[in-house]
């Protein structure tokens, strides 16, 4: 339950949510991570397939398209356009598939030359239907202390994930994550 502090213990103890904001936030093991809950007004099914298909990810996620069999130890690859070809942003594993309600992978960052060294971070999604809608919830951690990663996580999952919520539900993504914004930002 939460308290007047809004930290809130429920489930695991080693990672704690701050409520109403999107703070990074220490677990007792000192390892930061990030939680952003979103509601989205389709099945988990369809959801599922925005965040598994290349397609549908190109279209929101700042024009990454990612790439995976989504079985348990196969790698997932994000890939964006570089003039005119794809090139590898960021790759990871797969550590748990179930879908359509729970997807875990490490998560590694690529096209950043002073981000080669950081440890692989942790993607997790679980999707749980609440009435007609889905309740998603990505939760962003085992970065290292002073993660470079993390803050770019804390600024671009909201814009991602409320694009995708944007896409799935009116069939359009936010111009804030689009394709046309990657290409707009790789040209500043």
């Amino acid at each position: 339950m939460c308290c007047r502090t809004g930290i809130c213990k429920v489930g695991n103890p080693a990672f704690w949510l701050v409520t109403g904001s999107s703070e990074a936030v220490l677990s007792k093991h000192e390892k930061p991570g990030f939680s952003y809950v979103t509601y989205i007004g389709a099945a988990p099914d369809r959801v599922w397939q925005a965040l598994t298909d290349g397609t549908l990810t190109r279209q929101y996620w700042y024009g990454r398209r990612v790439e995976s069999d989504w079985k348990v130890g196969s790698t997932v690859t994000f890939w964006y356009d570089v003039n005119g070809a794809e090139a590898v942003s960021d790759r990871g594993i797969v550590l748990e598939s179930k879908p359509p309600r729970h997807l875990s992978f490490t998560f590694h960052v690529e096209f950043i030359d002073e981000l080669l060294d950081e440890h692989p971070s942790r993607v997790t999604f679980d999707l749980e239907l609440v009435g007609d809608e889905t309740k998603l919830t990505l939760t962003h951690d085992e970065f290292e202390p002073k993660s470079q990663v993390l803050e770019g996580c804390r600024t671009g999952w909201p814009a991602i994930l409320s694009s995708l919520k944007s896409l799935v539900e009116t069939g359009e993504p936010l111009a804030i994550s689009s394709v046309a914004a990657a290409a707009k930002a790789a040209a500043a």
